[in-house]
């Protein structure tokens, strides 16, 4: 079942998630479901907060990163192969020199910009078995998981832009939350008016 995004705005957004127990009730049935929204919207990640779900819970499948040419070989292999849930996930280690990549956001359509992040990370997580596992990602596989890590502490990519950039960002913003924009896939929008 492909569930709604939540648009910005949601207050559901900027909640620092909650550990996941293994008895959470309909695990399984919730990542699946993720795995159908995040696909039936072309995205390359989903956290659960963006399905209304304050948990900490994301998935990420970066293989569509893989067809970019311009890749180094190695890199390109590595996205291709990660398909992964994260079950309460911790990062532990950002080295590197930040650098800009042009992101967007499933529960923000329709914006685009230059986030600066660093590109090697060391999460630690628990997989849909709630096996533990400490892994090292570089470069755009890090960077995905990044993004969908700060879902989980409540932090949007718009956040980590400058003033400058969130004030002229401000009027797109609220027609997101109010729904007045043009998207293909199912959202939920916190300030839509009901009846419309």
């Amino acid at each position: 079942m492909i569930l709604p995004i939540v648009a910005y705005g949601d207050p559901v957004l900027r909640k620092k998630c909650k550990e996941i127990p293994e008895d959470y009730p309909k695990l399984d049935e919730l990542i699946e479901q993720m795995w159908e929204t995040m696909y039936n919207a072309f995205g390359v990640g989903l956290a659960a907060p963006q399905v209304g779900r304050p948990i900490r819970l994301f998935l990420v499948d970066s293989s569509p990163f893989a067809e970019d040419e311009e890749l180094e070989l190695l890199e390109r292999e590595e996205l291709k192969k990660l398909k992964k849930v994260f079950i309460n996930p911790k990062i532990v280690e950002e080295e590197g020199e930040e650098w800009a990549f042009n992101e967007g956001c499933l529960s923000i359509p329709e914006i685009r910009e230059d986030v600066f992040r660093k590109p090697k990370i060391v999460i630690e997580y628990q997989d849909e078995n709630f096996e533990e596992h400490r892994d090292t990602f570089t470069g755009l596989a890090a960077r995905v998981i990044q993004h969908e890590y700060d879902h989980i502490e409540g932090i949007l990519f718009t956040d980590k832009l400058s003033s400058l950039k969130k004030r002229l960002l401000k009027g797109k913003l609220a027609s997101i939350s109010k729904g007045k924009i043009k998207i293909d896939y199912k959202m939920r929008f916190p300030e839509m008016k009901k009846g419309r």
